[in-house]
């Protein structure tokens, strides 16, 4: 358990969000965060432009038929002031532009937000992400994504991540 990675998550930031939409969610989400300082009041303005243009839909699918879709949705540095993973369980999944092929889209059912105020490190968190989702036990991954407290959520990352 590196201490680095595990400065990621904190258990204020972790939500379960109900949202139709994932504007609906960015926006629930992006409110609290600004609530917490830890985004500028620019923050969702640019998130949903960030989406919109660069898509962040992931089919995990591909690893395992069994998983369900992500999206990492983040923005540039300027608009947070914090290094952070925010994971979001989404309870309804919504409809994410596939960030490999974005005229195909993804029903994404849990987020992971980056917040980087650095912008040399955002290649790596998304790297971090994508190391956690492939070398996790395939069985653990899988409770995971069923969890339905933000408590446990925060638990299992602070622990496996």
């Amino acid at each position: 358990m590196n201490s680095l990675q595990n400065a990621l998550f904190e258990k204020e930031t972790v939500f379960i969000e109900d949202g139709e939409s994932k504007e609906e969610i960015f926006k629930s989400v992006a409110k609290q965060l600004l609530g917490k300082g830890l985004v500028t009041e620019d923050f969702l303005d640019n998130l949903l432009e960030r989406e919109e243009n660069y898509p962040t839909g992931i089919d995990l699918s591909v690893i395992n038929p069994n998983l369900p879709s992500i999206a990492i949705p983040h923005t540039e540095s300027g608009f947070v002031k914090t290094r952070r993973i925010i994971p979001i369980k989404l309870i309804k999944s919504v409809e994410f532009k596939n960030m490999i092929q974005p005229d195909q889209k993804v029903e994404a059912s849990f987020l992971f937000m980056i917040l980087n105020d650095s912008p040399n490190e955002q290649a790596n968190m998304l790297a971090d992400i994508m190391d956690f989702l492939n070398q996790t036990d395939l069985e653990e991954l899988k409770s995971f994504f069923e969890l339905n407290e933000e408590k446990e959520i925060y638990k299992f990352l602070a622990t496996k991540f």
